[in-house]
């Protein structure tokens, strides 16, 4: 039976809470303060909108920095966790999470481009109102393609690490398929839909990665409360003990 260290009963923790949080503060800042503000297929009415709103919007941009900074909290603790189980994977998925959150921290520059482009400073002066309006929503559309180039990376991130949870036998293993199934699919529709833009009409947009959101929501609840468990004889594979001493094999000089 493989021994549970302290530094991943800590780290399942963190992962929990970070997790959870970063839940929170990206449905806050994307649908209660962002969303309101845009009027679909109207440049000039969600112009007026955060020039009447600008602190919501700040505070929304505020919401998406907060957001990367915890997602590389979050990659940290998974990595600490999983690592035993197969360092190499356990890197590579919390390299993919980075990537996602570097992403974000774009969304939060098109979010201020956007602001600047409805100031009123002096050089934006030669352009009409209508144009820097136009501008200004094409900034702010940015931000949304910024998400969806960054699907995939969160995708393959989440696959990873639901594959080491499996292999693991930390978590149950009904929710670990879950969740396997859950990220590819993600990872899925994420390609596809940056081939063939079209894709939506078939697919929702919001089950691109409504599965692997519900995975990770369910993984954080799990995490937070009850921690990571002892493998049962069996059910763990491929984990490196590290209270057994490594054994060198001695080949002859001339191999």
């Amino acid at each position: 039976m493989t021994r549970i260290e302290n530094s991943q009963r800590i780290a399942a923790k963190i992962a929990g809470v970070s997790g959870l949080l970063a839940v929170v503060i990206v449905v806050v800042g994307n649908y209660a303060l962002l969303g309101p503000l845009v009027v679909p297929g109207n440049a000039a009415e969600t112009a007026r909108n955060i020039l009447a709103h600008q602190t919501q919007l700040r505070v929304a941009l505020t919401c998406f920095l907060t957001y990367g900074v915890i997602v590389v909290v979050l990659l940290s603790a998974l990595y600490v966790i999983l690592k035993p189980v197969d360092r190499l994977l356990a890197l590579i998925g919390a390299l993919f999470r980075l990537v996602f959150a570097l992403l974000w921290l774009l969304t939060t520059l098109n979010l201020l481009g956007t602001l600047r482009l409805l100031g009123n400073a002096g050089y934006l002066q030669v352009l009409g109102a209508e144009q820097l309006q136009a501008l200004a929503r094409v900034n702010l559309a940015a931000s949304f393609d910024d998400y969806y180039i960054g699907l995939p990376f969160f995708g393959l991130a989440a696959t990873v690490c639901a594959f080491l949870w499996l292999r693991s036998g930390y978590i149950p293993k009904t929710l670990a398929t879950f969740g396997v199934i859950a990220s590819a699919w993600c990872v899925f529709c994420g390609f596809v839909f940056l081939i063939f833009p079209q894709f939506n009409k078939i697919v929702n947009d919001y089950w691109f990665d409504s599965p692997m959101a519900i995975f990770e929501l369910i993984l954080s609840v799990w995490l937070l409360s009850k921690g990571v468990r002892t493998p049962n004889p069996g059910e763990a594979h491929h984990i490196a003990d590290p209270s057994r001493k490594s054994v060198s094999l001695r080949l002859p000089a001339f191999l």
